[in-house]
């Protein structure tokens, strides 16, 4: 960094903040690092929470041995298994159930609660403060926004924690308590995601449960206060880069990384497994919103979160063909023929 002081950091209110005074908020000094990104605030207007944007940064001096690096690659193998899930291939071609996106949201809103109550606590923590980016990234608000939106005001008595769920819960409020250094592990998991593939999935599911162009349903994939995901995703691995930690804890939080990744898979294997419980839900015209084609990368663990469709009852199914345009058109001309024939037998 320039001078030896430590990049800037935001508060909740969005603004700059000096790195260079005492406290736990301050960002570690890195050795021989490139040149930190700083924040800089919004060239239009000035109020407090406005959007901010972000410093384009330099990342080709980047080690192998450093933690965004190592995360990458140390997760590489569980990011594989979870983007190739029945979950997310679904997910993509617009196979939605909405009683299942539903359950997906509620089971957000516990994990990011838990989430985002640990961090909330870590804030001044040295391990985990120069990550701490509430008005960027919380999400606790929006899925609350999300879940009125789905089960009305009285939301808090319609929903529970699944027991998944709770198995990350716990675990979160464990970290958060006792090992908060390994809270990077998960805040780097949930957030990352949700900056990348998350806004593909915020797209395809607007289309395919054709909720409202106005984002009702969905707000948790929306970021206001991040004006470009990937120069803020930059960010975040240079403030990852620069914790100071040793190899020790490095490894240890790509582990938890690993395990973050399981837990979100559990959770995936519990909706799957409701998801084939529950009737087929018909698609006006019966046709893909996405065609499954294109970088399927882009799509994060986390949005596994709605089942693959299952087979109804045979009611359901017929209801289902039945609303096919393409059905419906030969009902109606069946319908007519019959109607002729009626009319000239009665002659």
């Amino acid at each position: 960094m320039p001078g030896g002081r430590a990049a800037p950091r935001v508060s909740a209110a969005g603004q700059r903040e000096s790195g260079g005074g005492g406290g736990g908020g301050r960002v570690p000094k890195p050795h021989h690092r490139p040149a930190m990104p700083s924040l800089v605030e919004s060239s239009e207007g000035g109020d407090e929470g406005e959007s901010l944007r972000y410093e384009e940064m330099e990342d080709d001096n980047v080690s192998p041995t450093d933690l965004s690096e190592l995360l990458k690659d140390g997760t590489k193998e569980s990011h594989d298994r979870a983007e190739n899930t029945q979950f997310v291939k679904d997910f993509l071609k617009g196979r939605i159930k909405k009683e299942l996106f539903k359950l997906a949201t509620v089971a957000l809103y516990f994990t990011y609660s838990a989430l985002e109550e640990e961090m909330d606590r870590n804030k001044d923590n040295p391990v985990f403060a120069p990550l701490y980016f509430p008005l960027e990234l919380h999400r606790k608000e929006a899925l609350i926004k999300d879940i009125k939106y789905f089960y009305g005001e009285d939301w808090k008595e319609k929903i529970q924690c699944s027991e998944a769920t709770q198995h990350y819960v716990d675990r979160i409020h464990h970290v958060g308590q006792h090992e908060p250094e390994l809270l990077v592990a998960h805040a780097y998991t949930r957030y990352m995601g949700d900056l990348s593939g998350g806004q593909v999935l915020k797209k395809v599911a607007q289309r395919a449960l054709k909720l409202p162009s106005t984002d009702e349903g969905i707000q948790f994939y929306v970021f206001e206060n991040v004006s470009n995901a990937q120069q803020f995703k930059q960010l975040y691995r240079a403030r990852l880069n620069a914790l100071d930690l040793d190899k020790s804890c490095k490894e240890r939080i790509v582990e938890e990384a690993n395990r973050a990744f399981r837990f979100n898979m559990q959770v995936f294997d519990e909706l799957d497994k409701i998801g084939k419980s529950l009737t087929e839900e018909a698609q006006e015209g019966g046709l893909p919103v996405h065609d499954g084609k294109g970088d399927l990368r882009k799509c994060p663990y986390y949005a596994d979160k709605l089942g693959k469709a299952a087979p109804g009852c045979p009611y359901h199914a017929a209801v289902a063909v039945a609303k096919q345009p393409l059905v419906q058109l030969i009902l109606a001309a069946c319908v007519a023929v019959a109607a002729g024939a009626a009319a000239w037998y009665m002659m």
